[in-house]
């Protein structure tokens, strides 16, 4: 016959493993998209707590004097998870900086999407790129790394054993920020160029006939060369998926450097 039972210190334990997994699975990108079913969170969420648990053998004491003492605890579990979860959900707005400029380059600043996932308004070409990337970062397992990187942290940062340094943290944002323009600007590059040497030849053509109204022309050549080269720059987009990728993993590193 199994044997159910378990003392108050287990379930404790439990219920703090159970806390960084479900605050990650909520705000990590994939895992916590709008448009996933709360019980799908709260399972998963459930049952990955359940591996860890019995993973984490020998377990930890938790130490506190009193019931305030372990609902401090529990929210400094709470932030760590949403912490580690922030840094690879962060990375995922590059792309959205991407669209948006591309948009405003080719006349389509003004067209917005509802995008489901984040139940926000999105670019034309921000929706296109984030669905295409997304597509491909959960093809090359993005979804797996960031799981098993929350499992890893608990070697790193055990049970109750967070300590957030404000100072890193900090800085890691602000690296973040450069890095956040510049993958930006590298996915709208081509087409960053291309329209510019349009605008280019346009503001000529504007000086050498000025009886031509190149306003309302240049809209329409704008838009169609723009579609033009985001159609044969599509092969470009895995390169463009890698850099994410890359951003997500040093920054989930530098969030978990500042909580150790």
């Amino acid at each position: 016959m199994i044997d159910f039972s378990f003392s108050i210190a287990e379930l404790e334990y439990f219920l703090l493993v159970f806390t960084r997994v479900t605050c990650f699975i909520y705000i990590a990108p994939f895992y916590g998209m709008s448009n996933t079913p709360r019980r799908i969170k709260i399972g998963l969420g459930f049952f990955v707590s359940v591996l860890l648990y019995f993973m984490l053998t020998p377990h930890a004491e938790i130490v506190y004097h009193s019931v305030e003492g372990y609902a401090v605890v529990v929210l400094k579990e709470a932030v760590t998870g949403l912490l580690i979860g922030f840094g690879a959900n962060i990375c995922i707005s590059i792309i959205s900086l991407a669209g948006q400029i591309t948009d405003m380059d080719i006349g389509l600043a003004m067209a917005t999407l509802l995008d489901p996932t984040t139940r926000e308004q999105i670019s034309v070409s921000g929706g296109f790129y984030q669905y295409v990337i997304m597509l491909m970062l959960i093809v090359s397992g993005m979804h797996r790394f960031i799981l098993r990187a929350l499992v890893d942290t608990y070697t790193l940062i055990p049970v109750n054993g967070a300590v957030f340094r404000e100072t890193a943290l900090l800085e890691s944002m602000i690296k973040f920020m450069n890095d956040y323009i510049i993958i930006g600007f590298r996915i709208c590059l081509p087409i960053f160029v291309v329209i510019l040497l349009l605008n280019v030849i346009l503001g000529i053509l504007a000086k050498v006939s000025p009886q031509l109204n190149m306003f309302s022309i240049g809209m329409q050549i704008k838009i169609l060369v723009g579609l033009a080269v985001m159609f044969f720059t599509v092969s470009m987009l895995p390169g463009a998926a890698d850099f994410i990728f890359t951003e997500m993993k040093r920054m989930m590193v530098a969030f978990v450097e500042g909580m150790m």
